[in-house]
């Protein structure tokens, strides 16, 4: 079976068991991952019942980043629900629930606790303040650390439609302080919260301290867009792909309108 991401990630972790950011991308990977959970029987509307195990450790449910992985584990098709893992994470911190990965049946099997399953879910949740200061001056990007800025590719890369691209930046304020600006340009109506949040994780699960970033958003036609795209390290988000038109139907291919003869 082909490697997944979190399986990469898992391999990296693994590796290098005392590398503190290879710990956090796995973590970071996991929330951002659409995971399969096991049921105890069909969804009910919005309600859902996964099955329980206790291997020893506590309670967990049984998560899979593939459903041919879950079809392994049981030996038969079962139900399940896809849900985000940072979804997964705060449903089970609620109830006190750990969670085993891929058990079984792949290099990422995994087995986090309820305390880890409820670290999780406040790391995810943890969301960016919001603040305002005046910029005098942006400038190229110093400083920052490579794993930051390959957080940050990674990250938005995931960001499918939520903005065109980002501009990453050096900043000075009216006050003379220094830092960095992710700067979101042609950002989707109501995504500024997600992309924050993305920005924040990034930051995160880079193990860097939080505040050394802001983020900002702006349209293209700003007269301060040209200078982010002067100075600015550019990051382009994935766009969805167009929709095609229906390409029109041989005569009698529509069984509601048969051919006319002339």
């Amino acid at each position: 079976m082909t490697q997944t991401p979190l399986d990469a990630a898992h391999d990296a972790m693994s590796a290098a068991p005392d590398d503190d950011a290879a710990r956090l991308r796995f973590f970071e990977r996991l929330g951002d991952a659409e995971l399969v959970l096991l049921l105890e029987g069909e969804a009910e509307g919005d309600a859902v019942t996964p099955q329980v195990f206790d291997p020893g450790t506590g309670a967990i449910v049984l998560v899979f980043d593939r459903e041919e992985r879950l079809a392994a584990f049981v030996g038969a098709e079962a139900p399940y629900a896809a849900l985000s893992g940072r979804v997964i994470a705060g449903l089970l911190a609620e109830q006190g629930l750990g969670l085993g990965l891929n058990l079984d049946v792949a290099p990422s099997s995994f087995l986090l606790d309820a305390d880890g399953v409820r670290w999780l879910a406040q790391t995810l949740g943890h969301g960016p303040d919001e603040v305002e200061a005046r910029l005098s001056e942006v400038s190229a990007p110093t400083g920052l650390p490579d794993v930051l800025i390959t957080a940050l590719d990674t990250k938005l890369a995931t960001a499918t439609g939520l903005a065109q691209l980002a501009y990453l930046v050096g900043t000075t304020d009216t006050d003379g302080a220094r830092g960095h600006l992710l700067a979101f340009v042609g950002a989707a109506p109501g995504a500024g919260s997600a992309l924050a949040r993305a920005a924040s994780e990034a930051l995160t699960f880079s193990g860097i301290e939080a505040g050394a970033m802001d983020v900002a958003f702006f349209d293209a036609s700003d007269t301060v867009t040209a200078r982010l795209a002067r100075v600015g390290l550019r990051f382009d988000l994935p766009q969805p792909a167009p929709v095609r038109a229906p390409e029109p139907q041989a005569p009698g291919s529509d069984p509601d309108r048969p051919p006319r003869l002339r």
